[in-house]
Order: structure tokens, then C-alpha cells, then sequence
């Protein structure tokens, strides 16, 4: 494990835009999460610029393609782009089972691009813990758009919003399983819509049936969640959907934003987290032996001996 002062030395790089700085403080972050509070709070005051777009959707809706086809007119207008890919983990080493580069080769040696891939490892196929701490790295390092692919796949679908400024969900034509993973929660979820492989029939009854839908549900917020139809394997509709999306950062910065939210949600789940430890490290002690024989004796209820406890954490009477 590296050193404070190394650690301090490679959060200085990734400020400065290093690419290998970033790559080694990400790797810290995935592997020694004792080391994620110090790193947090040295890069805290250079986030909040990256606007943070997540994409996601079935299996073989054409995420990567879309995002190949984005990240080309981004750098065209001379925006620099990080790509953050979340794989499913492998069942061997938790890892990313897809490299970082295969799926965007032709954007790898752009010095303006950074492409990383990260394993799920969370419950149930769910995003980890670490993706937000990655995402704040991707921002300190002075991206100006920070792209997250999921899986699509399960939990995955559902936690990029707690991640995502912007999030897209793709969904295609001729697909039943369109219909019903918007009946399964995308519909709240999604910021934007888009029908890719427009060129397939049904395409145009897709968009319909999801504009539909907007209009008789919607989101509780402003926001009315347009739907594009796009084929990325040509790039047509692309242009269009970075438009949406800059009309939808531009909405958010008239608001008081997802991304206030988000800090709040993130602020909640440090709370939580720590209060965790707290107790698992209180559980070892010969302090709870003792609250645990009262219990056995009958002396005193186990919520008493909670309530003794929580006072004891949070140093409240």
C-alpha cells in the first residue's frame, strides 16, 4: 500500500490531468477503501464541473455504439471525455470481464479520452460502492463530460440514477422486452429516451408507445423526458441526442439539480457507513460483553441496551 505522501503525490497528478495519476488513484479506490475519506476529501474542491451522462438499457441495444459515435462529436467540439464502462464482475477475480479498450479502440490514444472498466461487484448485479468515488476522480481530473455504460441488467438499471446528472435509457424496436423493462422502472429512471436501429420496422411505433407513456405518467419534476431515434452503426440521431442532453444540463442548472441531490444521498450513505464501523468495532469490545450478560440475565430489554448504546455513538443524552 502506498504511502499518505505518495497518495497525495498521484492526487496532485490526476488533478493536473494525468492519465496514469488517474488510473493508479482509481485502482487505490477500488481496492483499499480505507483510503477513499482521505482521497475524498483532497479532491473535494475540484469536482462539480464534469456533467455526468448515464447510459443504459437491455443487452444489445447499442450502448457502446452511441457512445462511440458521442464521445467522436464531443471531441470534435473539443470537449475531453471520460468513459467509465461497469461489466459484470468476473466470478473469479471480481474484476471487469471486459477490457478497457476493445469496445473504443479508435479513441484510445486520444490524450482528451480516458476509458476505464470497472467490475459491478455490487448486490444483486447492482453498481459498487466505489462508482460514485470513481466518478468524482473522473471529475477532479477536469473532464468535461463523464460517460457511465452499465450492464443493463437488473439492479444495474436502477442505480445509475444515483450516479448520473443525465440518464439515458436505449431501448429497440421489435423488442418485447422494451415494453416490459420500462414497466419495470426505467420510466422514472430515464431523462432521456432513445430508440436506437431506427432502421428496423417498428422503430417509429416504439418511439410513439414510449412518448405515449411520457404523457400519461411523466416525471414528478419539470422535466418532460423526450425520446430520440437514433442508429448509431451510421451516427444518425446523434447530433440530436447531444442536443437533448445539453437541454437537459442546461435544466438542471436552472434547478437546484439531481447532482444536490446526489451529494445529500451521498452524504446520507457516509453517515450510514461510519455508523456502521462504529458498531463493528464496538461488537469487539469487552464493553458489549457486558451489555450483552445484562440482556442474558434479564436485567435489562435489548432495546434499552440499544438505546445505552446509540447514546454511547452518538454522544447524545
Amino acid at each position: 500500500m502506498k504511502s499518505k505522501k505518495e497518495i497525495n503525490k498521484l492526487i496532485k497528478g490526476l488533478i493536473s490531468g494525468n492519465h496514469l495519476a488517474l488510473s493508479k488513484v482509481i485502482s487505490i479506490v477500488e481496492n483499499h477503501p480505507e483510503e477513499i475519506p482521505f482521497i475524498m476529501d483532497a479532491i473535494y474542491h475540484s469536482i462539480g464541473k464534469s456533467h455526468r451522462i448515464g447510459f443504459t438499457g437491455p443487452p444489445g441495444s447499442g450502448k457502446s455504439t452511441i457512445i462511440d459515435g458521442l464521445t467522436r462529436i464531443l471531441r470534435e467540439k473539443n470537449f475531453s471525455v471520460g468513459i467509465l464502462a461497469v461489466d459484470p464482475s468476473s466470478p473469479f477475480t471480481g474484476g471487469a470481464v471486459l477490457g478497457d479498450r476493445i469496445r473504443m479502440q479508435k479513441h484510445s490514444t486520444d490524450k482528451h479520452v480516458f476509458i476505464r472498466s470497472i467490475g459491478s461487484r455490487g448486490s444483486h448485479g447492482g453498481l459498487s460502492r466505489s462508482t460514485g468515488r470513481i466518478l468524482d476522480l473522473f471529475d477532479a481530473a477536469g473532464f468535461d463530460y463523464t460517460i457511465i455504460e452499465t450492464v443493463g441488467v437488473g439492479q444495474t438499471e436502477l442505480d445509475i440514477m444515483k450516479f448520473a446528472d443525465t440518464t439515458i435509457v436505449i431501448l429497440v424496436p421489435e423488442s418485447g422486452d422494451s415494453i416490459q423493462t420500462m414497466k419495470a422502472g426505467l420510466m422514472e429512471i430515464a431523462d432521456i429516451f432513445v430508440v436506437n436501429k431506427s432502421d428496423r420496422t417498428g422503430a417509429d411505433d416504439t418511439l410513439r408507445y414510449i412518448q405515449n407513456m411520457v404523457e400519461m405518467k411523466g416525471k414528478p419534476s419539470g422535466w418532460r423526458q423526450p425520446a430520440v431515434l437514433t442508429n448509431a452503426l451510421n451516427d444518425s440521431g446523434i447530433d440530436k441526442l447531444l442536443t437533448v442532453i445539453e437541454k437537459h444540463n442546461k435544466y438542471l442548472s436552472q434547478t437546484r439539480g439531481k447532482r444536490a441531490e446526489l451529494r445529500e444521498a451521498e452524504l446520507k450513505d457516509i453517515l450510514v457507513s461510519e455508523f456502521a464501523f462504529k458498531v463493528e468495532a464496538l461488537l469487539k469490545t469487552e464493553k458489549f460483553k457486558k451489555y450483552i450478560k445484562l440482556t442474558e440475565s434479564g436485567k435489562e430489554s435489548p432495546y434499552s441496551i440499544a438505546r445505552k448504546i446509540l447514546s454511547r455513538l452518538l454522544k447524545i443524552s
